[in-house]
C-alpha cells in the first residue's frame, strides 16, 4: 500500500511521491540487513519491503543510489559484502542493479556518474566505515555529495543517529520519507496519537526492564494491556505467586508492582496469565505440562495456558485497535507455540486495526501463516518500540516537515 503524507496526520513528513526527481540522483537509505547463506540472500523480506519506493523512483526517471548496512563488520569484511544483495535486488526488480565496491570516493562517484535515468546502483556495506555509526559529519557529507535528493526508507534504522540515517540529511535542502517509512509512521502514529477505542495492547518477551517506557506509554493510551511471555512471571512474582524456575527479571520486581498500581490508578485493565504450560527445562522434544497460576518449584513457565488464551482472545475480539509486541512463550519449541500462535490467529480474525511490532512477533505471525491478514507488520522492532514509547527517532526528526 502506498502511503502519503495525507495519511500520516501525526507527523506530516514529506514523502517521496511529493518531490520532483526526474534525471536527479536520489540517495536512498534502505534496510538490506538480510541473512546470507552460501553467498546468497536467505530471506529477502526486507528487500521486498523497499521495492515500492525503488520502483516509484525508477518510474519517475530518477538515478537511484541505494545504501545500506549489513551485519556488524569490524572494517572491511568480505563475508558481509552487499554484492549478493545487489544481485537479488536485480532479480526482484527484473533489471540489472549495478554495484559499487566502495561507498564514497572516486570509484563510487564514477559508478554514480554512469547511471542513466531509471537505473539503480547499490553501494557497498556502509559499516565497512566506522564513521557511519559515529555519525561523522565528513562521512555524511561525502555520501551526500553524490546526490541531489535524500530519501529515507529504512525504518529499522531510524532510531540510530548514524551518518546515513541522520547526519546526511543536513546536506540536502529536503529529506523525504519513502513509502515504507510513511506507512510505519501512519500506523504507529495512529496508535500513539489517535488510537481507536477499545484499544488493546499486548506485550510479551523476556524482561520488564526492556519495556518499562513502552508499558508506561501504553498504559496512558490503551484500554487493556495484556502481558504474557517471560515478563509476565515478574509481575506474577510481584503479586506473590510462585513462578518456579521461570525466567525472572528480579531487579524489576518493585517496578512491576508500581506499574500494576499505575494501571489501577488509571483504571486500566492489566491482564496477566491465570494458567501456564510448563516443563522441567526448555529444550527441543520436551513435553508441555499444564499448570495453574502458581508454577511448581521444579518447573518453568514456557507458554500461556488455555484459560489465559481464552481470556486474551476474548479481549482482542472487543478491540478496534490492537498493538502486539513480544511472543507469549518460547514459540521456537513446538510444544510451546500454541499461545503465541493463538494470539496471531486472533489478530488475523479481528476486525480491528492490527499492528504487530517487528522481531519475534513478526516471525510468529509469519510462522502461524497469517501475516497477510495483519493490517501492519512493523519492519523495525527497536524502532517501533521506541516510537511507541513516545521518543523522538533521529532518522525521523531529520525528515522535512510539510
Amino acid at each position: 500500500m502506498t502511503t502519503t503524507a495525507a495519511q500520516t496526520p501525526a507527523l506530516h513528513k514529506l514523502t517521496v511521491d511529493q518531490v520532483e526527481c526526474r534525471n536527479k540522483v536520489v540517495l536512498v537509505r534502505v534496510d538490506f540487513n538480510v541473512p546470507l547463506k552460501e553467498g546468497k540472500v536467505g530471506d529477502d523480506t526486507r528487500i521486498r519491503e523497499s521495492l515500492p519506493t525503488i520502483r516509484h523512483l525508477m518510474g519517475k526517471g530518477a538515478k537511484v543510489v541505494l545504501m545500506s548496512h549489513l551485519g556488524r563488520p569490524k572494517g572491511v569484511t568480505p563475508g558481509l559484502s552487499l554484492a549478493p544483495v545487489a544481485r537479488r535486488v536485480g532479480e526482484l526488480l527484473g533489471v540489472p542493479v549495478a554495484f559499487s565496491p566502495t561507498v564514497v570516493g572516486a570509484e563510487a562517484r564514477k559508478a554514480i556518474d554512469g547511471l542513466k535515468p531509471g537505473a539503480v546502483l547499490l553501494l557497498e556495506n556502509l559499516r565497512f566505515h566506522p564513521q557511519e555509526e559515529q555519525n561523522d559529519p565528513a562521512f555524511a557529507k561525502a555520501l551526500a555529495e553524490c546526490a541531489d535528493l535524500y530519501v529515507s526508507d529504512a525504518f529499522g534504522t531510524v532510531h540510530r543517529a548514524h551518518a546515513s540515517t541522520a547526519g546526511v540529511a543536513a546536506f540536502f535542502p529536503k529529506a523525504a520519507a519513502g513509502f515504507l517509512i510513511a506507512k510505519e509512521l501512519d500506523f504507529l502514529g495512529r496508535a500513539l496519537h489517535s488510537p481507536e477505542s477499545p484499544f488493546v495492547a499486548i506485550l510479551g518477551g523476556a524482561k520488564v526492564g526492556d519495556k518499562i517506557a513502552v508499558i508506561r506509554s501504553l498504559l496512558q493510551r490503551a484500554d487493556r494491556l495484556l502481558i504474557g511471555g517471560a515478563m509476565a512471571y515478574t509481575f506474577l512474582k510481584a503479586m506473590g505467586h510462585q513462578v518456579g524456575t521461570s525466567l525472572l527479571d528480579e531487579p524489576h520486581l518493585e517496578l512491576a508492582k508500581e506499574l500494576m498500581a499505575e494501571a489501577e490508578q488509571l483504571r486500566k485493565e492489566l491482564l496477566l496469565p491465570v494458567d501456564h504450560l510448563v516443563a522441567r527445562e526448555a529444550k527441543p522434544g520436551v513435553a508441555a505440562e499444564p499448570s495453574g497460576i502458581d508454577i511448581p518449584p521444579d518447573r518453568m513457565g514456557l507458554d500461556i495456558g488455555p484459560e489465559t488464551v481464552g481470556r486474551f482472545v476474548a479481549a482482542i475480539r472487543t478491540a478496534r485497535m490492537v498493538v502486539w509486541n513480544g511472543p507469549m512463550g518460547m514459540f521456537e519449541l513446538p510444544a510451546f507455540q500454541g499461545g503465541t500462535f493463538a494470539i496471531a490467529r486472533a489478530l488475523a480474525e479481528s476486525k480491528a486495526v492490527t499492528i504487530v511490532g517487528g522481531g519475534d512477533s513478526a516471525a510468529a505471525v509469519a510462522e502461524a501463516g497469517v501475516a497477510d491478514r495483519i493490517a501492519h507488520i512493523s519492519t523495525g522492532g527497536g524502532a517501533s518500540l521506541e516510537f511507541l514509547e513516545g521518543r523522538k527517532l533521529p532518522g525521523v526528526e531529520v525528515l522535512t516537515n510539510v
